[in-house]
């Protein structure tokens, strides 16, 4: 799963990702000017990952006592210091650590991860380094000689870091319980373990299958496990039965809900769809506020 910001969503999934439900949307948009979402040709609203940002900034200064009339002006004020994370150490950081790794250099590597920890919350250091940092290792693939030899190098290395979190963030989640798993012919399982990390954190309780499983093992771990859900992650090109057949056998098999994130998600969202799964899209973040959203909503129907 990686992060995007492009990614359209209708105004109830984002309903389910914010918590602000869709006329209270609607009203922030009419009466103050507030979350100005894009329109299909027929007037249907979209929104991206960016507008979701803006929500949950709305959220926040509600929260504070502010006034819903003094939001926009408030928000207004402020666009250069909120990108600033963005282009200043997190920049700094990546290149930093993208040269390390071309050298093959793990001390290095080391102390600028840490040195990005101490100083920035652990989401922040996911979302704006890690994140990125795979992605551009993984665009060198076609066009340098080594690149491979990095991304693996790379990968072992954070495997090793996010286990380590992994395992003492798991004895503190107490919700419910979701198996997670890499698609068949998908190897790159670091972006699961992000996944993991997050959904530890939101209370979920994970059981990870790890890179290139068959669904016919990830029904039966999820059977076996008792667990409330199945996440897929994909990033690779799905062979063609995989959603078609495989992927809606899994979710007929299960009786729970099945959701697909990563790049996959965002590329064939209505392959997904018609399978019976849901597409979470690439924020990993986002994602796993759909996921309890929905749960939480299947609990109570029931």
């Amino acid at each position: 799963m990686r992060s995007t910001s492009t990614e359209q969503l209708p105004i109830r999934t984002i309903s389910s990702l914010t918590g602000v439900n869709a006329i209270t949307l609607r009203a922030w948009e009419r009466r103050y000017g507030l979350i100005q979402p894009l329109r299909t040709p027929k007037g249907h609203r979209l929104y991206t990952h960016s507008h979701v940002e803006q929500i949950r900034r709305v959220l926040m200064l509600v929260e504070r006592g502010v006034p819903i009339s003094r939001v926009r002006e408030l928000l207004d004020s402020e666009p250069r210091a909120r990108a600033r994370p963005h282009h200043g150490p997190f920049q700094d950081y990546l290149e930093q650590m993208a040269a390390a790794i071309a050298r093959f250099d793990e001390f290095e590597i080391d102390r600028v991860y840490d040195q990005a920890l101490s100083l920035h919350p652990i989401e922040q250091v996911t979302k704006l380094l890690l994140l990125p940092l795979l992605a551009h290792l993984g665009e060198r693939w076609g066009s340098l000689s080594g690149a491979i030899a990095e991304e693996h190098f790379f990968a072992m290395y954070l495997r090793s870091k996010l286990g380590a979190r992994l395992q003492h963030s798991a004895r503190y989640a107490s919700g419910p319980r979701i198996v997670a798993a890499c698609a068949p012919g998908e190897q790159h399982e670091i972006g699961l373990l992000l996944f993991a990390l997050e959904a530890n954190a939101a209370g979920l309780r994970t059981v990870l299958l790890g890179a290139n499983t068959p669904f016919e093992d990830v029904a039966l771990a999820q059977q076996h496990a008792q667990a409330q859900a199945v996440v897929i992650s994909s990033s690779v090109a799905p062979a063609p039965e995989l959603l078609k057949i495989a992927l809606q056998k899994l979710t007929r098999q299960i009786g729970a809900p099945v959701f697909v994130g990563g790049s996959t998600a965002l590329t064939h969202r209505q392959a997904i769809a018609a399978a019976g799964a849901i597409a979470l899209g690439a924020d990993i973040q986002d994602g796993v506020q759909l996921i309890v959203a929905t749960l939480k909503s299947k609990e109570s129907k029931s």
